[in-house]
């Protein structure tokens, strides 16, 4: 059974940066499709970044140029580097692995606030 954990948020202010986690336990297929989401109060689950077992990458225009998707496949971790963040930023961060099945972590609380 595989399980995700997540880690590195935490409360920032505008302009601050922070660098999330998720680390997967037990074995994962090598193509695996590595991926962050967030969910903002009231709002829908909404993809971040995803980033394919061979390095490529994809983006919601609303963090292109801020934030970083990167994966290390030996460890099977992803990483999501956010810079510039903002208020609007603020959500609960999910990692998801799609490879055999899909995997889903229990999420890391990020707040963006003054």
């Amino acid at each position: 059974q595989v399980q995700l954990a997540e880690s590195g948020g935490g409360l920032v202010h505008p302009g601050g940066s922070l660098r999330l986690s998720c680390v997967a336990s037990g074995s994962i297929s090598s193509r695996t499709v590595m991926s962050w989401f967030r969910q903002a109060p009231g709002k829908e689950r909404e993809l971040v970044a995803g980033i394919t077992h061979y390095g490529s990458t994809d983006y919601a225009d609303a963090v292109k140029g801020r934030f970083t998707i990167s994966r290390d496949n030996a460890k099977n971790t992803v990483y999501l580097q956010m810079n510039n963040l903002k208020v609007q930023d603020t959500a609960v961060y999910y990692c998801q692995f799609v490879g055999r099945e899909t995997y889903w972590g229990q999420g890391t609380q990020v707040t963006v606030s003054s």
